[in-house]
């Protein structure tokens, strides 16, 4: 799919076919959109293709006539049936005659713009717009990092009781989601860095402090996510202890009730014997029967004080 936008004096507005200073923005195009597209701005097509492969890494490639700037966004997939953050890359071409965009799926980092009709935003500004891109990104990240750490809380209110491994697993998914992050974070500032350095993308002096802006919001995004995968890989170690306590603790209460219910089976299992008569002590009186079960009562009682007196469960 391919949506063509252009800023005029009426703010930004759809139009059918490309022109100077428009902003293409191509969602999981067709090999015939691609193909338009090379032909018209003479593109590489390993470049426009790069942020359609989801194991692409981030980076900044210069041709003569333009620059593709090429990073990760975060977005949702399902997994076991569970929504799990993961990211997907995206490229920009900052071409001499227009900003192209290339992406997977439609994201949010793109929709903000769409029919902007604000000063801020203008098509025909490339630079800013891909400023203006990098720093809606590290917002969004910013925004899924504190959905994740929700998620964790969630799983930690449940943590004292936990006996069973979906939590875990949930734990895990959440640990991973929180590894691409990192990943994807520490590749973006990478290309902060060269974008500064490069001269084939060019720099405005009205743009410095927005440049800034995405530099903070990228590096605070970093420090939280690498702050709560530590924070959730230490829950993950103590979840795994607790739910094998608490297995341990069931166990054992398993065990001494089994210990004390096997009193009174011991008792009535000698008294069912066929012996002859005498062999057995109080067998034959008048009150056997209330007299053996009194002491396999006092038995039991006996042996359940034991176990609590030395805080065995």
């Amino acid at each position: 799919m391919i949506k063509i936008y252009l800023t005029d004096e009426g703010g930004t507005k759809t139009i059918d076919e490309p022109v100077e200073g428009c902003w293409i923005n191509m969602v999981n195009p067709t090999e015939k959109e691609l193909n338009r597209i090379i032909e018209k701005y003479q593109l590489d097509p390993d470049d426009l293709r790069a942020a359609l492969d989801e194991e692409e890494i981030s980076r900044i490639d210069n041709e003569d006539n333009y620059s593709l700037v090429l990073f990760d966004i975060p977005t949702v997939e399902e997994r076991n049936e569970k929504n799990r953050f993961v990211t997907i890359p995206l490229g920009i071409i900052v071409h001499k005659e227009a900003i192209i965009t290339i992406c997977l799926e439609k994201t949010s980092v793109l929709d903000l713009y769409s029919g902007k009709k604000s000063s801020a935003f203008s098509t025909r500004m490339k630079t800013r717009f891909l400023l203006q891109v990098l720093l809606n990104n590290a917002k969004l990240y910013l925004k899924n990092l504190r959905i994740i750490n929700k998620q964790s809380e969630e799983l930690e209110k449940n943590l004292h009781d936990a006996t069973e491994n979906s939590a875990l697993i949930d734990m895990m998914e959440l640990g991973k989601s929180l590894l691409y992050f990192t990943t994807s974070l520490k590749s973006i500032s990478g290309v902060l860095d060269k974008l500064v350095k490069v001269e084939a993308i060019k720099k405005y002096p009205e743009d410095e402090e927005l440049m800034e802006d995405v530099m903070i919001e990228n590096r605070q995004a970093l420090e939280m996510s690498e702050v709560y995968s530590g924070i959730l890989n230490g829950m993950m170690d103590a979840y795994a202890s607790i739910i094998a306590n608490n297995m341990n603790v069931v166990m054992k209460f398993l065990a001494i009730a089994t210990i004390i219910l096997s009193i009174p089976n011991i008792i009535t299992g000698m008294y069912g014997m066929n012996l002859a008569d005498g062999a057995l002590p109080l067998a034959n009186g008048p009150y056997s029967f209330w007299i053996i079960s009194l002491i396999g009562v006092v038995l039991t009682v006996a042996a359940w004080y034991y176990f609590k007196h030395k805080k065995m469960y």
